[in-house]
């Protein structure tokens, strides 16, 4: 691992930023390394030299998972295009999405910013700034073909699964609905293949994701998409508004030259201008 030349340019360009610090900030630099901070373009200071640390909550398919080893995904390929512009690489810390909910992690230095599907809460914004919204997540109605449930007015009194702490699960049970409660996405989908519940109201783009495996689309289908007003943000610590500027002009960059449509239909499916172009809230 070692031996990878990227890796090694990362040692060495940490090593460089340490020199140069020390050269500033005389000796408010620590032995351990652990407070070395560097300065990227526009004054956006960085938790790690020589790296974009986000921290994450796995899996949490299309926006962010293992694939071949690799944690890809939507909120991924979005935050390397800022690191790109910092002139760095993202590195990503998979830990409880409490930690980072919260700000905790964020107010530690263990990350520098957060990505993880996340909505913007009136909550959670005492805690966390959030960029500019970058998706509209939708509710999606998914159903066994076998069923014969057309649409969300026709749930009442059917087998229904929802993710738990979810606003699926929220609208839901606001409707006068009682959803049995699943534990993960892929638990969701396990109780529908396994004829535990015969339709699951969950992220709408989850569900894109799901029925890119041809099984799932013969066996299941879209019957209702339900606009709980959701949309997501990326979050950085309270008051870091250098970062927060990067983000946002990472993110408008994207959709006025192409690439943010590009990965949309890379990870999420058909383009979708309504999800794509969130007004903000």
């Amino acid at each position: 691992m070692n031996t990878h030349p990227g890796h090694r340019a990362r040692i060495l360009a940490a090593t460089t930023a340490t020199a140069g610090l020390l050269l500033v900030a005389g000796c408010t630099s620590t032995e351990d390394g652990g407070s070395s901070t560097k300065t990227a373009p526009g004054g956006v200071e960085l938790a790690k030299a020589g790296q974009l640390t986000t921290c994450t909550h796995l899996p949490y398919p299309p926006f962010q998972s293992e694939i071949d080893g690799k944690v890809q995904g939507f909120d991924v390929s979005l935050i390397d295009l800022v690191a790109k512009d910092l002139g760095v690489k993202q590195d990503i810390v998979d830990q409880p999405f409490e930690n980072f909910k919260t700000g905790g992690s964020l107010n530690a230095g263990q990350c520098d910013l957060a990505a993880a599907g996340m909505t913007i809460t009136e909550e959670r914004k005492k805690n966390v700034d959030f960029s500019d919204p970058y998706f509209n997540a939708t509710q999606a109605v998914l159903v066994d073909k076998k069923s014969g449930i057309g649409s969300f007015a026709e749930l009442k009194g059917r087998k229904l699964g929802a993710q738990a702490q979810t606003t699926g699960e929220d609208y839901a049970k606001s409707k006068g609905l009682d959803p049995v409660s699943f534990e993960s996405s892929d638990a969701v989908l396990n109780g529908l293949r396994t004829d535990q519940v015969q339709a699951v109201i969950i992220d709408y783009p989850v569900v894109q994701g799901w029925l890119k495996d041809k099984a799932n689309a013969d066996a299941f289908k879209v019957v209702d998409n339900l606009s709980t007003g959701e949309q997501y943000g990326f979050t950085v610590k309270k008051g870091n508004t250098k970062l927060l500027a990067a983000i946002n002009k990472a993110i408008a960059d994207a959709k006025a030259d192409g690439t943010y449509k590009k990965l949309y239909e890379r990870w999420i499916g058909p383009y979708d201008e309504s999800a794509a172009s969130p007004a903000a809230s």
